[in-house]
């Protein structure tokens, strides 16, 4: 023991390579725990009949980003996905309506499903868009304003807010995001790998590249 103490104390950097290799048997753990998270509920996370699916419907990789509109990190990870999507155009996009900050939350998920479910994908990104940048909470008022931006019939969208299939969507996520042990905001799948809250651009470009070069 005195002779390995020794030995420590004149090669202190064996403690920093011995963390080191600590962290990465530790992440290459966590890897394989997220492969076999995400391959066990591989349909639901990719090929559901009911979340919104943009980007390249034929690309080689998936992103999947479960998403609260009242998450601030949210709305900046949004302006991140636009430029990856632009940058890479070979990305199937997938949303997760993940509604966990409350009612303005629970709200704005709703009328969004509802905007899907009335007037079909193209009227959705927008829609999701205007209300990852909305600040203030969304009211009737600010509701109806969107629907007629939108050139949809806002009693139409509200009892559509109301309907099983809406509420199921919602629901359904929840569960998944549980299965997933998801519980904030943004989470995103790229390929079978989570990646929890704000990711930058050149992180996302690499990721891509590294999946396609396995």
């Amino acid at each position: 023991q005195k002779e390995i103490r020794r030995y420590i104390l004149e090669n202190p950097d064996i403690i920093f390579e011995a963390a080191d290799l600590v962290r990465k048997r530790e992440a290459s753990l966590e890897l394989q725990e997220d492969g076999d998270l995400i391959r066990s509920n591989l349909e639901e996370v990719f090929y559901d009949d009911y979340s919104y699916v943009g980007g390249n419907l034929n690309g080689d990789i998936t992103l999947v980003e479960f998403v609260d509109y009242k998450c601030g990190y949210c709305r900046k990870a949004s302006k991140i996905v636009r430029e990856f999507l632009k940058e890479d155009q070979n990305i199937r996009f997938i949303v997760k309506e993940f509604p966990i900050l409350g009612e303005a939350s629970l709200i704005s998920s709703k009328f969004a499903i509802a905007v899907k479910n009335v007037g079909g994908p193209e009227k959705y990104e927008l829609v999701h868009d205007i209300l990852l940048n909305l600040t203030a909470d969304p009211s009737e008022a600010y509701l109806r304003r969107i629907a007629s931006e939108l050139q949809l019939n806002s009693e139409q969208l509200f009892k559509a807010m109301q309907s099983e299939p809406v509420l199921q969507e919602i629901y359904r996520t929840s569960e998944l995001a549980k299965k997933l042990q998801i519980s904030g905001t943004p989470t995103f799948i790229l390929d079978e790998q989570f990646l929890r809250g704000f990711v930058p651009l050149d992180v996302l470009l690499q990721m891509a590249r590294s999946i396609r070069n396995k």
